[in-house]
């Protein structure tokens, strides 16, 4: 049987839920103008959007906390790259507006669910890019000092 290491693993499946709730966001989306002009889709992309979009980017943000957590227990300092304090404020903002998204579009309303596949389209252009947003630099350690200069010489 392979040998998986988990990491590998659960980025995997972040990548595939984030890939399931950015499409079926688009595919919602695109469905919003069928349904104004039939009347027996009426309700159709709210409940879509609940079933499918949603629950990719819920189960994606919860992976996507849980890698966080491996690299903090692996020793990895991960606040150190830049890109991902903008990622998680896109990302942050981007779930809060898909939960709000299946009442607006049942309001037949397209604020919110334009904006949480706008967020996602930025969050993974930040990913993607991550090079262009630099690190920060490492802390000097002061208690680890091993050097050798005295007073008076």
């Amino acid at each position: 049987m392979p040998h998986f290491e988990t990491f590998s693993l659960l980025k995997s499946l972040h990548l595939i839920t984030l890939a399931v709730g950015g499409g079926a966001a688009a595919v919602v989306l695109l469905l919003v103008g069928f349904e104004e002009s039939r009347e027996d889709l009426q309700g159709l992309t709210s409940v879509l959007w609940k079933r499918t979009a949603a629950w990719g980017f819920r189960l994606a943000f919860l992976l996507g906390l849980v890698l966080l957590v491996m690299k903090f227990k692996a020793g990895a300092e991960p606040f150190q790259a830049l890109y991902l304090h903008w990622k998680l404020v896109l990302v942050f903002l981007m779930v809060m507006f898909s939960e709000m998204s299946p009442k607006a579009l049942a309001a037949r309303k397209r604020g919110a669910p334009m904006l949480a596949f706008v967020l996602f389209l930025l969050a993974v252009f930040v990913s993607v890019n991550h090079d262009a947003f630099g690190f920060k630099a490492p802390k000097a350690n002061l208690g680890s000092y091993s050097g050798t200069m005295e007073k008076g010489k």
